[in-house]
């Protein structure tokens, strides 16, 4: 019988071998730091967030990820497609405000994180799967971290530095007692994957679809075209608008695309062929980013919405502001954690918090089935939704409340005459 090497001390820990996870790793070992992903889930595995920004690819490059996942044959996506009953609009990633690339993937993430994960261990990260972080104990020079394997073993692993890459595990936030209630309502999201048979010849794969409900605004659906005529598909909103009412959740998603009039019309041959998943009190916050001997990333830092796909952005930019300040710490020196990572994480963040605000209160809704926008402030719109909502040149990020307030107010007029 094989005895499985565990391992007993490391430069950096990172729980979870998500995108964050991946991207960090991949970075500190380009910095030379010996690094070990405790993931504790088995790949490929499934889960959600399929719809990457164009600010990924930039990210993706840096951590020398890129190459595999262009490789991988990937849905290509250059933009977003907005329906609500009979009006129509796109934002096109590729005529932006910002510079960077204007396209990215739409992916089946089980394969995606598959892809990332091998990469950042080809070029030396040490990955251990089925592998759970249950406590952990700090020192001023060290952390412990108690696991557990599934195949009923237990050890301790001694590291200089923790990066929480967990996602919805959120595992420091539990243990640490960091977490706090999100300031957004419960919502949740009912979701899966189809055969979506899409004969329509003026479809554009290349675009995910974003679907306001004809009769409640708070109730929007996603389509995700995938590569090989599959995509995705989800409804989101509060429990109590959506009404399920103990329905059947394939019957109840079914039902609610039918009627968003053009999905009912795409979708009319499409094959429910997968059980539909829900994912319930997704949004979530935490008192504190970062603390001694560690910081959280992506998702275990802070969920806000599926709506404009923020979700894995937020991930790998966390990372990447993340491992050059652990960098720096692994090497004596003492880098402004608050100010290079929490404040300029949060650039982003309220950025994107401003328009998921603005889907739901209807604002930005506004502004996006408006015909009033200009060129001008559509690309600086595109640039936000492409990713890049931490380039504060963009007034749309620099005075993203106020700017859209104004635009909001100027367009919502247009559609009381409409």
């Amino acid at each position: 019988m094989n005895t499985v090497s565990l391992p007993k001390c490391t430069d950096v820990a990172i729980i979870g071998a998500g995108p964050s996870g991946s991207v960090a790793a991949a970075l500190l070992r380009q910095r030379g730091w010996q690094v070990c992903v405790l993931e504790r889930q088995h790949f490929p595995r499934f889960s959600i967030g399929e719809s990457l920004l164009p600010y990924c690819m930039e990210i993706l490059e840096e951590a020398g990820l890129l190459q595999a996942v262009n490789e991988a044959g990937f849905q290509v996506k250059n933009g977003a497609a907005f329906t609500w009953g009979d009006r129509n609009t796109t934002i096109d990633f590729r005529d932006k405000f910002t510079a960077g690339p204007g396209t990215t993937f739409q992916v089946q993430r089980a394969r995606f994180d598959q892809i990332l994960i091998q990469e950042a261990e080809k070029m030396g990260a040490e990955v251990h799967f089925g592998h759970t972080v249950n406590n952990l104990d700090f020192t001023d020079e060290h952390a412990t971290l108690s696991v557990s394997t599934d195949q009923n073993q237990s050890y301790t692993l001694q590291a200089r530095f923790v990066l929480d890459a967990s996602g919805y595990g959120r595992v420091l936030p539990r243990l640490l007692n960091l977490e706090r209630p999100s300031a957004f309502p419960l919502r949740e999201a009912w979701f899966t994957h189809i055969q979506d048979n899409i004969s329509d010849p003026d479809f554009d794969r290349e675009k995910i679809v974003i679907a306001t409900h004809p009769r409640d605004r708070a109730i929007w659906m996603w389509l995700i075209p995938f590569s090989q005529g599959r995509c995705s598909i989800g409804v989101v909103g509060e429990p109590s608008h959506l009404a399920m009412n103990g329905r059947d959740p394939l019957v109840f998603l079914q039902d609610i695309t039918r009627e968003i009039p053009l999905l009912k019309r795409l979708l009319e041959n499409a094959i429910w062929d997968t059980p539909v998943n829900p994912l319930r009190g997704y949004s979530a916050n935490v008192t504190s980013l970062h603390g001694s001997r560690y910081a959280l990333l992506g998702n275990a830092a802070e969920f806000l919405d599926p709506v404009f796909s923020s979700g894995v952005t937020i991930a790998m930019h966390s990372a990447k502001l993340a491992t050059a300040l652990v960098d720096k710490t692994l090497h004596g020196q003492t880098p402004d954690w608050e100010k290079d990572f929490v404040q300029a994480l949060r650039v982003g963040i309220e950025t994107f918090k401003t328009y998921v605000s603005g889907w739901y209160d209807c604002r930005f809704q506004d502004v996006i089935y408006s015909t009033q926008m200009n060129q001008d402030i559509r690309r600086m719109i595109a640039s936000v939704l492409a990713g890049y909502a931490w380039d504060i040149s963009n007034p749309f990020v620099e005075k993203s409340e106020r700017r859209l307030n104004a635009l909001a107010e100027i367009c919502g007029e247009a559609q009381l005459d409409t």
